[in-house]
């Protein structure tokens, strides 16, 4: 089954490029269009500064002004809009990842303004495929699940803590 390019779903997502011994993700959001936070999980994070509402809000803002940043900046479009403005999904210049020190984050928006987010060791490499891997999961797990309700935030049954996650996924 395939959903978003690439080659059919796999049992096993693409292996990240890097290092080798730095691919480990620290934390995945996914957001829906309107910055509702619809997954949030969390594997290395030893210092908690926010709670999750702030946090979810500040990561949603951050991409907002990045993808903005990055469409006003296009060299290759001459009508750049005002910054701040919303871009619409696939509109204009876009960013995959960003890197500190500490942490690189890997951004993905689909076609329907699905924002999949995954935070990783800085020496991870291009984790694009795995985030479309991710994209398919969803798809066939949430998207195309009839009890599932557009826009709410992903529950499994069998886990009911804080973290909301697709069921054995992650």
């Amino acid at each position: 089954m395939q959903f978003f390019g690439g080659s059919e779903l796999s049992p096993s997502p693409p292996t990240p490029t890097g290092t080798g011994t730095e691919n480990n993700s620290h934390m995945i959001y996914i957001f829906n269009r309107n910055g509702v936070c619809l997954l949030y999980r969390e594997w290395i994070r030893p210092l908690h500064t926010l709670n999750f509402q702030q946090d979810h809000k500040l990561m949603f803002g951050l991409l907002f002004s990045l993808k903005s940043l990055a469409a006003k900046m296009d060299p290759t479009c001459a009508d750049k809009g005002n910054l701040g403005v919303p871009q619409l999904p696939g509109q204009g210049c876009s960013f995959h990842s960003f890197r500190t020190n500490t942490y690189k984050l890997n951004f993905m928006e689909t076609p329907s303004g699905i924002k999949f987010i995954l935070v990783t060791n800085p020496g991870t490499g291009d984790l694009r495929e795995t985030l479309k891997y991710i994209y398919n999961l969803y798809v066939e797990y949430v998207a195309n699940n009839p009890l599932y309700t557009p826009g709410t935030p992903i529950r499994n049954r069998s886990n009911n803590t804080r973290h909301h996650t697709f069921p054995s996924l992650f």
